[in-house]
């Protein structure tokens, strides 16, 4: 099955940057629409960015200038540069295929926590 594997996740102060990086396997990776999740505690999981095969991205409103995804089809990775990095993007980070049966399947995620 599909495995997902994430990583770059870490302690940040208020306005830092951050790199995720997220492996994928046993998928055809070039043809998906990959996405960028988080989920904080006590709240859903949600999408905060996309791209799709083509690299054309969209993101949630709430990290819209702030955060860039981006893809290595080479490497079947898929990344999320994170800059002025605020308390409320506190959360763990996933990532997968949105919309997709794949979404029965998720790794361990990333928890990347902004604090002074």
């Amino acid at each position: 099955q599909v495995q997902f594997v994430e990583s770059g996740g870490g302690l940040v102060q208020p306005g830092g940057s951050l790199r995720l990086s997220c492996a994928a396997s046993r998928i055809i990776f070039s043809i998906y629409t990959m996405g960028w999740y988080r989920q904080a505690p006590g709240q859903q999981r949600d999408v905060v960015a996309r791209i799709d095969s083509g690299g054309r991205t969209n993101y949630a409103d709430s990290v819209k200038g702030r955060f860039t995804i981006s893809r290595d089809n080479a490497k079947n990775t898929v990344y999320l540069q994170m800059n002025s990095l605020k308390p409320e993007d506190t959360a763990i980070y996933y990532c997968n295929v949105p919309g997709s049966v794949y979404e029965d399947n998720w790794g361990q995620g990333t928890q990347v926590t902004v604090s002074s």
